[in-house]
């Protein structure tokens, strides 16, 4: 009666009724003799989003995390140093994670609102002449922040050094919605998740891996056994899993699948781009807010985190928004809890779409004590939405009303 949640938080992201649809299906059977081939397409169509064509794409049953363990435990050996850098709540925790797997990490610490630094990276390769670090790890977009790195940067850093050590990326907000070249980079590991740009619920973990990873997984010693990539090799050849995979969510997946491959990656991150664009001319126009992205070479086209105006609670707008205008908003996380709030563009969105997110949002920044003028977030995304409307969106004017 009152219309429905309304959801822009950077995942879970919003499932498309096509994709909901297809996993509305009764229970059906793992090990039927058909379910091979429905696997086996699933896996080579995840290579494209990934743009990989060697190595694999595995798919667990877990979160983008578990992934994340997988990539680790399976290639590198307890005691590999790992160069590895902290610039949000998600590098953050992916640096606690080596640690606690028993890697010796070195870490290039920087600003929470800057992404990777390339150049520190490159002073670290270059001075490590025994190739002592085994590993260089990125994340791609922090989810946290709303900043995206270069990571064809970090690989010429790798080449120019002539140093040998993988290359993990954290592309759980990134693959399948801005930008990505596993093979063209030099990426070794990189690990998404289905609740984001693959805009399905929760629940699986996709992990791209170079053949030079699956080579280094024949002399990793650490302990996995859910996450073991010889298990998976050895049943995913054949197109099935080594344990329950969650049949509904790959239902869903493939629909997903057909939908961004149908569009063609380069649609998709044209689309992404043209959202956020107009989110950051909303927050342009907010007297007092910013984006925690401190320069435009780091603003994410999938996430948005917004400092809010001094004296301005964020905690005070997000709770304002999904109460007063029921529409969920990301919340700040750590150090930026209180002080700034995110608005997801990623997934299954449109423009009209994003321009309710921004009204939900003046509103309550409104509400919560910020000095904004009524209607120019709205205003200033409303236009740059209208100016830059793709050719063949447009009714042609023979069949205007």
């Amino acid at each position: 009666m009152n219309g429905y949640q309304h959801l822009f938080i950077p995942g879970p992201t919003n499932v498309p009724e096509p994709v909901r649809q297809a996993m509305n299906i009764p229970m059906e059977d793992m090990r039927a003799p058909d379910f091979g081939d429905f696997v086996s397409g699933i896996l080579e169509d995840l290579k494209r989003v990934y743009r990989l064509r060697n190595g694999r794409v595995f798919v667990f049953s877990s979160s983008g995390t578990g992934a994340w363990e997988a990539a680790i435990s399976n290639t590198l050996n307890t005691g590999d140093r790992v160069l590895m850098s902290r610039f949000g709540q998600f590098s953050l925790l992916w640096a606690d994670m080596a640690r606690r797997l028993g890697l010796d990490v070195t870490l290039c610490d920087t600003d929470w609102g800057k992404g990777v630094p390339v150049d520190d990276y490159a002073a670290q390769l270059r001075d490590d002449r025994d190739h002592r670090i085994k590993a260089v790890f990125c994340t791609h977009n922090e989810t946290a922040t709303g900043v995206t790195s270069d990571i064809a940067a970090i690989r010429r850093a790798l080449d120019d050094a002539q140093h040998p050590a993988l290359l993990f990326v954290d592309g759980v907000s990134s693959i399948g919605s801005i930008e990505f070249e596993m093979e063209e980079w030099g990426v070794d590991l990189a690990v998404a998740g289905s609740q984001k740009g693959f805009m399905l619920p929760a629940g699986l973990g996709f992990l791209g891996v170079s053949d030079k990873a699956l080579a280094a997984h024949e002399h990793a010693t650490m302990a996995r056994c859910y996450f073991s990539f010889a298990d998976m090799i050895a049943l995913n050849d054949t197109g099935y899993f080594p344990y329950t995979p969650a049949t509904q969510l790959l239902r869903g997946l493939r629909t997903s699948l057909d939908m961004l491959l149908g569009a063609g990656m380069e649609t998709v991150w044209a689309r992404h781009n043209r959202l956020a664009r107009g989110v950051r001319a909303a927050v342009a126009a907010w007297q007092g807010c910013r984006l925690v992205a401190e320069d435009p070479q780091w603003y994410s086209d999938t996430v948005s985190a917004i400092y809010t105006p001094q004296g301005v609670d964020a905690r005070d707008v997000i709770s304002t928004a999904y109460y007063k205008y029921q529409t969920s908003l990301g919340s700040g996380l750590n150090i930026l809890a209180g002080r700034a709030f995110r608005i997801g563009h990623l997934g299954s969105l449109n423009p009209v779409m994003l321009c309710a997110a921004i009204s939900a949002a003046e509103m309550a920044l409104r509400d919560s004590g910020a000095v904004i003028e009524p209607g120019a977030g709205v205003a200033a995304a409303q236009e740059c939405y209208r100016l830059t409307t793709p050719d063949g969106i447009e009714q042609p004017a023979s069949q205007a009303a």
